[in-house]
């Protein structure tokens, strides 16, 4: 009786070995077929990567640094075919990277606006009025920035808003 005992035990787990062994192929294939089931969303659904980078020196290197990381992101993700904002936010002495009469990198951010509308240029409302009564003029900035109120207060808004931030 133990020998037809071990015999039935022996077959058993030959047979549940060899159910086993044949469900594998179909297991591994269900759940590769899952993973292909599941796609990305377009990229047009996408949630774009957003970019705020601070200029606050009157420093031509720091400025071209900023400008350079701008655009690298810029292309990083146009490369990857997502969609990416940065927003270039000036205040105090980094204004003059945006003003007309002192900028030392104006026609490099001409060529950018051109070429390449995910970056944008923020001066900051408050250092252009302090700067006009310091100097006793009107300040002029270039054509492609745009004033707003507060640069340090735009640069928390969009921190707030999940942006993320960098200062070169």
């Amino acid at each position: 009786m133990t020998i037809r005992l071990k015999d039935a035990l022996g077959a058993i787990l030959l047979a549940g070995l060899a159910c086993a062994i044949a469900a594998a192929p179909a297991t591994a294939q269900a759940t590769k077929h899952s993973a292909v089931q599941a796609p990305k969303p377009p990229v047009s659904d996408r949630k774009p990567h957003r970019l705020i980078l601070q200029v606050n020196t009157n420093d031509p290197a720091m400025m071209n640094l900023a400008l350079n990381n701008a655009t690298n992101v810029a292309q990083y993700y146009q490369d990857l075919g997502e969609k990416v904002e940065i927003e270039v936010v000036t205040f105090g002495p980094g204004l003059h990277m945006l003003r007309d009469d002192t900028s030392p990198v104006k026609a490099r951010i001409s060529t950018i606006a051109l070429s390449t509308p995910a970056i944008s240029f923020k001066a900051c409302g408050n250092t252009q009025g302090n700067m006009s009564k310091a100097e006793n003029k009107e300040i002029a900035l270039i054509p492609e920035a745009t004033v707003v109120k507060s640069g340090v207060v735009r640069v928390m808004e969009l921190q707030e808003k999940g942006w993320t931030y960098v200062k070169p």
